[in-house]
C-alpha cells in the first residue's frame, strides 16, 4: 500500500500564503502523477494543480499565477505553494498520487486525508 500524509493547512487572511505538503510512503516503485484537488462545502471536488512525469504542470484557471506545484523526488513529497489567497480558495485540499508499487506489485492511486484551508479576515 502507498500512504499519503498531508500537512500545512490552516487559517490565513486574504492575500496571505500557505504551503501544503503531501508525503508518500510505502513500497513505491514509481510516482508518475502528483496532484492537488479541493472541495468546498456544497461543491464537487475539483482539480487545483497537477504534475506528471511526461506532461509537466497544469493549473486550474482560478489559481494560475498564484499557486505553484512542485515535488521533491528524494522525499516522495509534493508541495502546493499558495500565494495571494482569496476567500474563494477556502476548501479542504486533497493530494492524489499515482504510480506503480512493488508489493503487492501493480498500480496505485492514493489520496491524502485532506487538510482544511480557510481564507478569512
Amino acid at each position: 500500500q502507498v500512504q499519503l500524509v498531508e500537512s500545512g493547512g490552516g487559517l490565513v487572511q486574504p492575500g496571505g500564503s500557505l504551503r501544503l505538503s503531501c508525503a508518500a510512503s510505502g513500497t513505491i516503485l514509481s510516482i508518475d502523477y502528483m496532484g492537488w484537488y479541493r472541495q468546498a462545502p456544497g461543491k464537487e471536488r475539483e482539480l487545483v494543480a497537477e504534475l506528471t512525469s511526461g506532461a509537466g504542470t497544469n493549473y486550474a484557471a482560478s489559481v494560475e499565477g498564484r499557486f505553484t506545484i512542485s515535488r521533491d523526488n528524494a522525499k516522495n513529497t509534493v508541495y502546493l505553494l499558495m500565494n495571494s489567497l482569496k476567500p474563494e480558495d477556502t476548501a479542504v485540499y486533497y493530494c492524489n498520487v499515482r504510480g506503480f508499487r512493488l508489493r503487492p506489485s501493480g498500480k496505485y492511486d492514493s489520496w491524502g486525508q485532506g487538510t482544511q484551508v480557510t481564507v478569512s479576515s
